[in-house]
């Protein structure tokens, strides 16, 4: 695999140290740490191992990842691991990609209150989708679903939308048939966006009732529940952005869209530019535009381009990929299994599913030399320097 030229890790290197002095106390621990993990990533920090191959004998050191969810580098791995896992609860059904996106100045609110109001999006955006689905005057079905939680725009920017897949039908009620959707056609828009923001902003009113929620600045006096009532009003009234993409082309590209979106990061590794005291530069998507050309080029202080990667990190054992419906909890596979019988089609083979080959794990890869096998001949731990060095290779000057 091919290391980008510049890389989050090299920024937080050599330019995380001083950020972290200039604002003391003003970093969370989690934070702290997934800038700890993302710079200790793949270095000899972590330790590694040592392959040599059985062959010509050419040696390759490989260092641990970090694993943590916020990690460009790591993430790729995960995604097909997981996607691997998921590719048996596929259905031989049409599916759809809805996207739920609470306004910005709501979203302020969720900046200071994480979990307490990601978790809000996820139920009301779900619960919206199965309520409408079940309604007869609709599909009168009962459906499942996957979310994923995104909190950035493609500039870094504070962003929170759920995007959510979902196969294009569902289980009628006695459970004893399935219900397709229209093709090319799930639900109505107009509706699914009405019922969510009255869903999220009941929500959110409780939340602020119960006395959870937190404000700050200009916005402190919204801690009183009757300021913040007045506050939401204009919200009941104004268009919430609910949009559903085309249909996938079938599983194979539910597949791929999963393993691109659920393991995603604020910004990839392959999107920096360059990178140095002054300013980070790197490519982002101004969707803002409805045609020409999207793609521009972006160039940000260092220490706001660190803040708003940060800005991103997800509170401990927060969960960011969430199943419902008939694929929640322990009934998915028994409902996926029902779901197959009444279509008449068996799960999918093996052959369907991402083979151990298309991991980039390095003892599946033969020797870059002579395609010979490699073979691990040390392990090392963290902090310590493989005692096993690589021969000069063959063409060396």
């Amino acid at each position: 695999m091919i290391r980008p030229k510049l890389e989050i890790a090299d920024i937080f290197r050599a330019y995380g140290p001083a950020w972290r002095r200039a604002n003391a106390g003003h970093v969370s621990l989690t934070q702290l740490k997934v800038m700890a993990a993302i710079e200790a990533c793949r270095t000899e920090a972590l330790g590694g191992h040592v392959a040599a191959c059985a062959k010509c004998g050419h040696h390759h050191i490989a260092y641990n990842s970090c694993k943590n969810r916020h990690c460009p580098k790591c993430q790729g791995p995960a995604a097909r691991d997981w996607m691997a896992a998921r590719a048996e609860d596929l259905l031989p059904v049409e599916y759809f990609h809805v996207v739920f996106t609470i306004p910005a100045e709501i979203a302020q609110i969720a900046y200071w209150n994480k979990k307490t109001v990601y978790d809000l999006l996820f139920r009301a955006s779900a619960e919206t989708l199965t309520t409408i689905a079940a309604d007869p005057r609709h599909l009168g079905a009962n459906i499942g679903m996957t979310s994923v939680l995104h909190t950035w725009g493609s500039a870094l920017t504070h962003h929170p939308h759920v995007h959510i897949v979902v196969p294009g039908g569902g289980l009628s009620p006695d459970g004893t048939r399935w219900i397709g959707c229209r093709p090319g056609f799930l639900l109505p828009i107009k509706v699914l966006s009405r019922l969510f923001r009255r869903l999220f902003l009941e929500g959110l009113m409780a939340l602020s009732q119960s006395g959870v929620l937190c404000f700050f600045g200009d916005l402190a006096r919204l801690a009183e529940a009757d300021a913040f009532a007045a506050w939401l009003a204009p919200f009941r009234k104004s268009d919430w952005v609910v949009y559903t993409k085309p249909p996938f082309g079938g599983p194979e590209a539910v597949l791929a869209y999963l393993s691109r979106y659920t393991h995603r990061v604020a910004i990839s590794n392959s999107r920096l530019i360059s990178a140095n005291a002054e300013a980070v530069t790197f490519r982002w998507k101004d969707y803002r535009i409805k045609t020409g050309d999207r793609h521009k080029v972006m160039r940000l202080a260092t220490d706001e381009f660190i803040r708003r990667f940060l800005i991103h990190v997800l509170p401990d054992g927060f969960h960011r990929i969430r199943h419902y419906g008939l694929l929640a909890g322990a009934g998915r596979k028994a409902n996926v299994a029902k779901i197959r019988k009444l279509l008449g089609t068996e799960a999918p083979s093996q052959d369907d599913t991402p083979s151990a080959e298309s991991i980039p794990l390095t003892l599946r890869q033969p020797c870059p030399d002579c395609g010979g096998p490699m073979r691990i001949v040390e392990i090392f731990r963290r902090g310590q320097r493989p005692k096993s060095r690589a021969p000069p290779r063959k063409d060396a000057a």
